[in-house]
């Protein structure tokens, strides 16, 4: 984009930012355990800087040593970590925000049990080293009771502290954050960013806050201590700029409220003024959260309009005089440039999309095509809900940034890549990044293999940008993209590696009458082979039965799942499953779970569970129970040979293991 708006620099209080691409906050679970930034956290940061980003947030910094799995900057011994990735991000012409919050419960207070609760273990193994095993097993008993009471309180905390809190207590925690914020001026940070969601956000919520003082009631009083926490900080950090995350509960479009700990717009429109008067530099409007599912703040693909809280950024753009940035399912470069060229905001925050392809300001200016994000919630919500580390289904690199890219080539080789899936693309891609001649043959007549079946379900259609991106970007690389074309080990002499990733196939569960005419595969439903209509049984509530199961609701059959576990779904994103199973009740769906087929005749399917026979009746019976790999028989090659993707192992890939297996080994090429 030769005149692009995304790439015009803008001045944010005594900042400049190179351009208006904008790496939101995120909490990715790489610092180190003391909350410090070591060694995996800079490397991941520094790269995207390196991709052009030019305001960089991180996510959640702590000012006092919480239990929180988050970046901790609460000890002065931390500055240096954060001045090393302020050097590294400078570097790169980027500029570094802490986002800086504090939870929503008595920090100390859970604290104090949870070392008590330690303690009490460690003198059990003592104890029990020592042979005292009466002494180890009651002290490894007082240790979970106070490890439950820890739990409990923590728990109670998160639904109360912000109405329970002394104004002691609030004062000491905005002091904290106030000497945190001078902690990172001298470590050379650049911004702040108040978590205006969490205690600050839960305060200004009229959902939440039932206090009868100065930080309750009326609409002044809410959002006081919001406005006492930014002077706090610009007194203690006069020279950084100071940012404000407003969070905004939105209404669903069945009327119910999304999100608690924030504002309604009309009331967040008010509190953007009274930010910008307190000295405010750039306010970042977006979801509010504390609904206990994530997926409500960073929805997963289909069940939220495309930035749907632009329309509140571009009320509050009209109000205030500052920089104004948007956040939340903007997808792709196009859809910012259009923010900007509309002025509905003046900063656009790539959260997701930079996890999927940190090199979205490079690319813009370069033309490349951009890997999409397909807000899948994966590899990153799911993870962040699950206290494990980040990353992205699509990017083999996250969190490995330091040791993991791609290699340069090792002299000039020709490539086959057997297989146009998900798995031979990016093998494809890597191996023509490192300068390999590289011919990939499909049998299809286009590029994707089971995405387009992933594809069929409700609000599943975006998972074909994966696709998308391969179809723009293999050509662009040079790759000879030979599709309908099926191949043997004889059509590949010649060259002087195959990479294998021919994918999988449906299985069909071996029981009598599985071979019965209304009985079909999942597969072929989505792809549209075969189209079963009334009573359908699907056998395996796995995500493909579950996701079949949806399709089949939407035309209109009535549906029951067999499952063997003791529940479906469970390869599921925790975001959408709310959702899923919604619909599920909405709609009748049976759910037969800890239940065996046995046998499939006119009457329907006929199953265990325990030790009672049950009868599902049903016109058609959808078989969802698994995947092999498909073979290939690659005896008469002299060369080397890989398999990646499905066909790799005993087990079937999903989208990551795919992309990671493929990556892997065309780096290794």
């Amino acid at each position: 984009m030769a005149t692009s708006k995304l790439l015009e620099p803008i001045k944010v209080g005594n900042l400049t930012l190179k351009n208006r691409i904008m790496f939101p906050p995120l909490t990715t679970g790489y610092e180190e355990r003391d909350g410090s930034i070591g060694p995996r956290s800079l490397a991941f940061y520094e790269r995207l800087a390196k991709g052009g980003v030019s305001y960089i947030v991180i996510g959640d910094v702590a000012p006092v040593n919480t239990a929180s799995p988050t970046p901790k900057l609460c000890d002065d011994s931390q500055i240096p970590s954060f001045a090393a990735l302020a050097d590294a991000v400078h570097a790169h012409g980027a500029k570094l925000a802490l986002q800086l919050f504090h939870p929503e419960y008595d920090v100390p207070g859970v604290g104090r049990l949870i070392m008590t609760s330690r303690m009490a273990a460690m003198e059990g193994q003592k104890a029990q080293a020592a042979g005292d095993m009466e002494t180890f097993q009651a002290k490894m008993a007082e240790s979970k009771e106070i490890a439950n009471q820890a739990y409990a309180k923590l728990h109670h905390d998160m639904q109360h502290f912000v109405s329970e809190a002394t104004v002691e207590q609030l004062a000491q925690i905005r002091d904290a954050i106030a000497a945190c914020a001078a902690r990172a001026e001298k470590a050379g940070v650049d911004a702040i960013e108040v978590h205006g969601d969490r205690l600050v956000g839960s305060l200004c919520s009229t959902a939440l806050n039932h206090r009868t003082d100065d930080y309750g009631g009326p609409f002044e009083n809410r959002v006081r201590y919001a406005l006492e926490v930014v002077a706090a900080i610009k007194e203690a950090a006069p020279g950084l700029m100071v940012e404000y995350k407003l969070p905004v509960i939105m209404t669903n479009p069945d009327g119910s409220k999304r999100g608690k700990g924030g504002l309604e717009p009309d009331e967040a429109c008010e509190l953007a003024v009274l930010l910008e008067k307190a000295g405010v530099d750039m306010i970042q409007v977006a979801q509010a959260n504390h609904t206990g599912n994530m997926g409500d703040t960073i929805p997963p693909m289909g069940t939220m309009p495309y930035n749907w809280t632009l329309p509140v950024a571009e009320r509050v753009k009209g109000l205030v005089g500052i920089p104004v940035a948007t956040v939340g399912r903007v997808v792709t470069p196009e859809a910012g440039e259009k923010i900007l060229e509309d002025g509905q905001a003046d900063v656009i925050g790539y959260g997701r999309s930079l996890l999927a392809d940190p090199d979205i300001a490079l690319k813009v200016a370069s033309g490349e095509p951009v890997r999409l994000c397909l807000n899948c919630n994966k590899g990153c919500v799911d993870a962040i809900q699950g206290r494990r580390c980040i990353s992205c289904v699509l990017n083999a690199e996250n969190g490995d940034e330091a040791t993991i890219f791609i290699r340069p080539g090792e002299g000039e080789k020709r490539v086959a890549v057997v297989g146009g899936g998900i798995a031979g693309c990016e093998a494809a891609r890597v191996a023509a990044k490192r300068g390999y001649a590289v011919t990939l043959f499909e049998r299809a007549e286009r590029l994707g293999g089971q995405i387009e079946l992933a594809a069929a379900p409700p609000r599943k259609s975006e998972i074909m940008r994966a696709v998308e991106y391969y179809e723009r970007e293999l050509p662009a690389l040079g790759v000879d993209v030979r599709l309908g074309r099926e191949v043997a080990a004889a059509d590949l002499a010649g060259f002087d590696a195959v990479v294998v990733a021919v994918g999988a196939e449906n299985v069909c569960l071996p029981v009598p009458g599985a071979d019965r005419a209304n009985v079909v595969s999942a597969w072929d439903v989505l792809a549209g082979a075969a189209a079963p209509e009334g009573r359908v049984a699907v056998i395996g509530g796995g995500l493909v039965g579950t996701e079949t199961a949806e399709y089949l609701l939407a035309r209109g059959c009535q549906v029951a799942i067999v499952e063997m576990l003791e529940q479906i779904a469970t390869g599921e994103s925790g975001t959408i499953l709310p959702t899923i199973m919604a619909e599920f009740a909405e709609k009748g769906v049976e759910q037969h779970v800890n239940t065996r087929v046995t046998a499939i005749t006119d009457a329907g399917v006929e199953a265990v569970c325990g030790d009672e026979g049950v009868t599902i009746p049903c016109d058609w019976v959808v078989m969802a129970v698994g995947s092999r790999a498909v073979p290939f028989d690659a005896s008469g090659l002299d060369v080397p040979v890989t398999l990646v993707g499905d066909c790799s192992g005993e087990r079937t890939a999903d989208i990551a293991s795919a992309i990671r297996t493929a990556y892997a080994a065309a780096n290794q090429l």
